[in-house]
């Protein structure tokens, strides 16, 4: 663990180093770690710039989607001046001015099978900021099969949850599928873009998942995996449920049937769309 910061890391990351279950070790892992972000959009925004702001070695952000002007109500990590441009780029751009001591790692592309199975090995850690079963349905799928943590947030209108996933670690840690055996039909839920979103809830939600991911780099406190955070901005209620290990899920249980991306090897007519 290499423990030679310079004298501006040391200002930059003080209020990290003086917390006693962070502390210069902690965060010479930070700088260590390499976090994948699928979607720069209203998840992916606020969860970049604190990942980017505590030191997160190396951020990769993947999405193919172009900036709009009705993005700018939630996906922070934007500017005004930036419409028309793709989001990752864009993204990067922000982080790079925010902390010139990480990397960052922009790919302007489409998540589908291939580009999961040539970008996930490459990194620790991933996280889901997308809108759509899809995709989410491949990222699961691929961080199960190629054995990477997801860390994967989700939300609509006024409401939010959030869960970890880490599945190929075995018993008792449960999948997706686990929670969503199957992709809900086509039209059943609303995507963000048909029903609206608060956008201070993506906020929260993006943030929540910048916790989970130092979390887990750092190895600290009592992570999300089986169990799924609610919550509830009008009432402003948050529950906690647990999520248990299906015994027949299709991707990790006991007589799994997906052994691969091959069902996925189709792009889905909205991959990577960000919240």
């Amino acid at each position: 663990m290499d423990l030679d910061f310079t004298e501006a890391e040391l200002h930059r990351y003080s209020r990290h180093i003086l917390l006693q279950d962070v502390g210069a070790i902690g965060q010479a892992k930070l700088r260590a770690a390499r976090v994948l972000i699928i979607g720069a959009g209203g998840l992916g925004a606020p969860l970049a710039l604190y990942l980017a702001a505590a030191g997160v070695g190396t951020i990769g952000l993947l999405d193919h989607d172009v900036l709009e002007l009705s993005n700018l109500q939630r996906q922070v990590v934007h500017a005004t001046a930036r419409l028309g441009r793709n989001k990752a780029e864009s993204a990067a751009e922000t982080l790079a001015a925010l902390n010139p001591e990480i990397r960052v790692e922009a790919h302007p592309r489409r998540l589908d099978a291939a580009a999961a199975e040539e970008l996930i090995p490459r990194y620790d850690i991933v996280c889901d900021g997308t809108d759509n079963f899809p995709t989410r349905f491949l990222l699961g799928d691929a961080c199960h099969l190629l054995g990477r943590p997801l860390v994967s947030a989700a939300v609509l209108r006024f409401e939010g949850q959030l869960s970890t996933y880490k599945s190929h670690l075995g018993a008792p840690h449960p999948c997706h599928r686990c929670l969503h055996p199957e992709m809900p039909p086509e039209g059943l839920v609303p995507s963000c873009s048909e029903a609206g979103v608060l956008g201070a809830v993506t906020g929260v939600l993006g943030t929540l998942q910048a916790t989970e991911v130092l979390k887990e780099i750092l190895g600290i406190g009592e992570g999300m995996s089986g169990r799924l955070l609610l919550w509830d901005a009008l009432d402003m209620r948050f529950r906690v449920v647990k999520l248990r290990r299906d015994p027949g899920c299709p991707l990790c249980g006991e007589g799994a049937a997906i052994h691969d991306l091959s069902a996925h090897a189709a792009p889905p007519p909205l991959v990577c769309a960000a919240v």
